[in-house]
């Protein structure tokens, strides 16, 4: 009765581990900023960004300008200039430099919007790129390389050439 109580929890046993074995997922990894540097798209839209962002540029250095025009001003005569005169021109100056510091801000703000909006469709085209390079070689997770997590990777996990082929890169 012993020996039949052992063998039928070896058995238990076995069945088990196969299970586990099967229920195993393979994990594979890209270096997902090569794969947007390699994509001739992500010229373009570094071209539209720096355009975009030059408009800003050209208004914070006429901004900037007009402040260094107007504190140069008022240090040459502020010597002269009574109490009440010297307090109205440096209010003006400090609202220049606030309204400089919020343009400065909001400019950042539309400009990563901007970046956000042009990147996205690109970003969603390697995305399902991956999705389907893992999907057809059967990797259950893969994994950004390019933050440098790895210590020991074996080739064969690494995705990269099926996804370059997918998109056509070279």
């Amino acid at each position: 009765m012993k020996k039949l109580l052992r063998v039928a929890l070896i058995a238990g046993c076995m069945v088990f581990a196969g299970t586990l074995a099967k229920a195993q997922t393979k994990t594979g990894y890209i270096n997902f900023n090569a794969v947007i540097d390699l994509m001739p798209d992500t010229k373009v839209i570094s071209s539209q960004l720096q355009t975009y962002q030059q408009t800003f540029i050209t208004q914070l250095q006429n901004m900037q300008t007009e402040y260094q025009t107007k504190g140069a001003d008022y240090e040459s005569k502020r010597a002269t200039m009574t109490d009440a005169v010297r307090a109205q021109k440096e209010a003006e100056l400090g609202d220049l430099q606030k309204r400089i510091q919020d343009y400065q801000t909001t400019a950042q703000g539309k400009v990563e919007a901007k970046k956000d909006e042009l990147g996205k469709p690109l970003l969603d085209k390697v995305k399902a790129a991956i999705a389907q390079v893992a999907k057809e070689k059967g990797y259950g997770y893969v994994i950004d390389s390019s933050q440098g997590i790895f210590i020991v990777s074996p080739e064969g996990d690494d995705l990269m050439p099926a996804v370059k082929l997918k998109l056509g890169l070279k």
